[in-house]
């Protein structure tokens, strides 16, 4: 499908590898011009340079979403090197601990909040008078499912990204208006270098494969995920790129959970 993203300016944060990298490629296919950040700035760098090669037009800005300046002088950067910004991916995100929720530490909580909200809220209200100049603009949030299906050992990330729904749902209230459309995205069991790394020691503590090992994991704590597989990070990034078009010029305020049907609600 060719979602005519010629000459459309898109900001992807977390973009230097992983779902975000998939998103950028997307955009970059469609023809729109990207500026990745991630904190790690070899990473991001190295990241850009291969898509330049591949003939993509790709700028590499270093960024931690916790540092207000940086984020400002990721959008000065945007501006400086395009003039413009059509689409903001607000990708980046982190989860440091794994434990019950009274064992997380207030520290904890401040800080997987100044990455996971704060910094959305921080980026986003940049952009917005931006977006505001050129008379529209996509905002599109990657959530997960734990925004709604709550895991009891991640309590702290699940509160970021409930308050995420909740933040671009409201966003989308305020800016509809102006041609600002706002929308989340929800994937859950993605076939990320993580999550391969993660099933290849399940299989190699049962002696079986990484597909038996996926499929053994989803029965015990997916009941509700009906395709039996982890999903890839195209699919992710293709939803990304639609909501990013003219196609999806009536959607804003949504929902889409790319997570093979693992809520179990509706």
């Amino acid at each position: 499908m060719d979602l005519k993203l010629n000459g459309k300016v898109a900001i992807v944060t977390g973009g230097s590898k992983g779902i975000g990298k998939a998103i950028a490629e997307a955009l970059l296919k469609e023809g729109a011009k990207v500026v990745i950040s991630a904190r790690n700035a070899d990473e991001v760098e190295d990241t850009a340079a291969t898509l330049r090669l591949a003939g993509y037009d790709v700028t590499a800005v270093p960024a931690d979403m916790a540092k207000k300046a940086d984020l400002e002088q990721l959008v000065a950067a945007a501006l400086h090197r395009y003039g413009r910004i059509d689409i903001l991916v607000n990708n980046a995100g982190t989860i440091d601990t794994f434990a019950p929720i009274a064992d997380i530490t207030l520290d904890q909580w401040r800080y997987i909040f100044e990455v996971n909200f704060f910094g959305v809220v921080e980026l986003t209200n940049l952009v917005i008078p931006v977006m505001l100049k050129e008379k529209g603009g996509r905002i599109i949030n990657i959530s997960s499912e734990n925004a709604v299906q709550p895991d009891p050992m991640m309590g702290h990330y699940n509160a970021t990204k409930a308050a995420l729904n909740n933040y671009s749902k409201t966003l989308s209230m305020n800016y509809g208006k102006d041609n600002i459309l706002v929308n989340t995205v929800s994937p859950a069991f993605i076939r990320t270098p993580l999550l391969d790394n993660m099933l290849d020691k399940m299989a190699a503590d049962a002696g079986s494969t990484r597909e038996e090992a996926a499929r053994k994991f989803l029965k015990e704590n997916r009941p509700y995920q009906s395709l039996g597989r982890a999903g890839t990070m195209e699919e992710t990034a293709g939803i990304v790129a639609f909501l990013a078009s003219d196609q999806a010029s009536f959607i804003t305020g949504a929902v889409f959970r790319v997570d093979g049907g693992s809520v179990g609600t509706v």
